[in-house]
């Protein structure tokens, strides 16, 4: 049969089961089969059905082609609490059970509200109770498109629906119970995929990137709550750690957030298997394969209402109010100079070590509804501040600060209204574990570190002071054209400027390297920036202890940087003075030269 149900014993790994219309199973991996049940079918010949109306002659056309077996086990489970509890559903409406391993059996071969000899899809027993199991039921090929999904509480004698609210059209294929919550269970249906807090009461559909299919089976991959889902025509989806469906909607509704605890995460260094900075590279559209999950520490929350401007806060007023005919009045001039000085609302997350000291603090989506962000487990990037992202290129990682230390760190989440910080959660904590899968990965990671933080410092000094340069050379360049329009010789302000630039290209060939050389790519000696950039590459993309050439290196790039910041706070002290001076002499205003002298007329 297409759909011939195989089972591995939870009890036993050595042991499989194997239906047809009798119930196989194998104590020794499949070498060897023994029948361990009667037939469990109703034992119909399927020539004698109709179809289109009519029981059709042998010389049909495409007479049983392409179509299974009829008269077969389809869904099949045994307990996990139980051994040998077994339940056997077949194509053909009977529900079998044995509670000795397949010695003596029940049938039920009728159920209130499932119409006679539908197709039992599926059956799973519970995780929590031995007397529960739940059975699903697929009447489509009659034309019959309602959701059956039923419960039994004393191992099969009696069956009550939790169907609920599902939609009446959609057909139910696979059912999964949650390990950890009882009441809520997963239903994979001709038309998606739902879930229920409350045991089948009330359901609710799945959706987000989710498409509208037929879903066939369901398995829930215990360690990491993940929902893996089968689907006809899709492939496979995974809805990675669903855990905060355990929490209660109302729960949820009543909150302003919530933030749901937070699964521990692995530190490992993530790798690059094809080459770029993530996906399958340039392996083409025939190369197929799924995102990774996130790395790191994934937080999920819920916003209720999102975090509105007073702009928006008016403006969803005013809608309301125009909905039901009514006038909006103009706002006052103080309420709109308000809005327009409000900085944008932000939500914040901070993270905290074991001492209480600040690793991390990032911003994450605020409008209404779920959000999923994750924080890679690393300190800030030394690099400058910049106020758009940098655009992402295939070669290129975006740039990172060090990884932390394993141990116990504290989230917590709030809001920034107008420079006021507001706490929305409770604090959550979570343990950093190390994921020890290599034999070079320190033993002494604080000292590796210590090493990188020192790095970070240098970093973060060196690629300010290059930014600084290029402001320098932006005042300078802007100079060159104000002192051109001074009403008096300008020969001493112009050698100035140039003595100011001689000193800048001395100071950028030691930060940058000799781009005279470089240019016209010829080999040129090791900048600052060549070097740090050559630790934080290597050095921090892994958890080996530090190399001597590394250790080498960075003492080299302090002592050479702390030359060049010397020239740099001069060239910054001349910059200084010749602005003063050009103000003086009434230049006109150029960046950086603060600002303008101005008195009011006598």
């Amino acid at each position: 049969n297409w759909n011939t149900p195989v089972l591995i014993s939870p009890h036993n790994p050595d042991r499989i089961y194997y239906a047809a219309e009798y119930l196989f199973v194998s104590e020794d991996r499949g070498n060897s089969w023994q029948k361990i049940s009667p037939d469990l079918t109703r034992q119909i010949d399927r020539n004698t059905l109709e179809v289109m109306g009519r029981v059709w002659s042998v010389d049909a056309i495409a007479k049983n082609d392409s179509t299974s077996i009829y008269g077969a086990a389809i869904a099949l489970s045994e307990s996990s609490i139980v051994r040998g509890l077994i339940y056997v559903g077949t194509d053909d409406g009977v529900i079998s059970i044995s509670e000795d391993n397949g010695t003596n059996w029940r049938r039920v071969e009728s159920i209130r509200g499932v119409p006679v000899m539908t197709l039992v899809e599926d059956i799973i027993t519970s995780n929590h109770d031995p007397d529960v199991a739940y059975a699903v039921f697929d009447n489509h090929k009659r034309g019959d498109d309602k959701p059956y999904i039923y419960r039994t509480d004393n191992r099969g004698r009696s069956w009550q629906s939790i169907a609920g609210d599902l939609p009446n059209r959609g057909s139910v294929h696979t059912i999964a119970e949650d390990h950890v919550d009882p009441n809520l269970l997963f239903v994979g249906t001709e038309l998606g995929l739902y879930y229920t807090q409350n045991s089948g009461r009330n359901w609710h559909q799945l959706k987000a990137n989710f498409p509208t299919i037929a879903v066939r089976d369901i398995e829930i991959q215990r360690r990491e709550s993940d929902l893996v889902i089968g689907t006809f025509g899709r492939g496979i989806y995974i809805l990675d750690d669903y855990s905060p469906l355990r929490t209660p909607t109302d729960k949820v509704a009543q909150a302003e957030a919530t933030l749901f605890p937070i699964r521990d995460p692995w530190l490992y260094i993530e790798g690059d298997l094809w080459g770029t900075s993530g996906g399958k590279a340039f392996n083409g559209e025939n190369f197929w394969v799924a995102d990774n999950p996130p790395f790191g520490a994934v937080f999920t929350y819920v916003l209720r209402d999102g975090l509105k401007s007073l702009s928006d806060t008016r403006r969803e007023t005013e809608k309301e109010i125009q909905k039901e005919g009514g006038n909006t009045p103009y706002p006052s001039w103080d309420a709109l100079r308000a809005e327009d000085r409000e900085d944008d609302p932000i939500l914040l997350f901070t993270i905290t070590d074991s001492d209480g000291r600040i690793v991390r603090r990032f911003t994450a989506p605020h409008t209404k509804g779920l959000h999923r962000v994750a924080w890679d487990l690393r300190f800030d990037t030394p690099d400058p501040t910049r106020l758009t992202p940098r655009d992402p290129t295939p070669f290129g990682n975006p740039p990172v600060g060090p990884m932390v230390l394993p141990g116990v760190y504290t989230v917590n989440l709030a809001k920034r209204i107008n420079g006021v910080l507001t706490p929305l959660s409770n604090p959550q904590n979570f343990t950093v574990k190390a994921l020890n899968v290599s034999p070079e990965i320190a033993e002494d990671r604080s000292a590796v570190l210590a090493f990188q933080q020192e790095t970070a410092d240098l970093a973060r000094a060196i690629a300010g002071a290059n930014t600084a340069s290029g402001e320098f050379r932006n005042r300078l360049a802007h100079m060159k054209v104000a002192v051109e329009t001074l009403p008096t010789r300008n020969d001493t302000q112009r050698a100035s400027i140039q003595q100011i630039e001689a000193l800048l290209d001395n100071a950028d060939t030691a930060l940058m390297g000799d781009q005279t050389i470089s240019g016209r790519n010829e080999p040129a000696p090791w900048s600052i920036s060549a070097r740090i950039s050559q630790i934080r590459s290597w050095g921090w993309a892994t958890q080996s202890p530090t190399t001597e050439s590394s250790k080498t290196a960075l003492t080299i790039a302090q002592q050479e940087f702390s030359t060049v910041l010397a020239q740099l706070r001069d060239v910054e002290t001349r910059l200084v003075r010749l602005e003063d001076e050009l103000e003086q002499l009434g230049a006109p205003y150029t960046p950086g030269s603060g600002v303008p002298l101005w008195r009011l007329p006598e």
